[in-house]
């Protein structure tokens, strides 16, 4: 499942970032987002882009395009 499929106020843990651009994966993983990290979905703008996710702690803003390449697992 991808982090752009998740409904607002679930929950998942982040399986692979590997899908996307070296410099846009070094970016997220600096704000927290790595691997076995939990992420929570916020909101969604009224277009569905960008999207509001709570990632330990920190609320980040990401474009639909990149969430739809983060793979997400164990959704709650």
């Amino acid at each position: 499942m991808k982090l752009s499929e998740l409904q607002i106020g679930q929950t998942a843990n982040i399986v692979n970032l590997n899908a996307l651009a070296s410099d846009i994966r070094k970016k997220l993983m600096i704000m927290g987002m790595l691997p076995n990290t939990q992420v929570t979905l916020i909101r969604k703008a009224p277009m569905g882009d960008p999207l509001q996710v709570e990632v330990r702690g920190v609320s980040l803003a990401i474009r639909g395009q990149v969430a739809a390449a983060i793979e997400i697992g164990n959704v709650q």
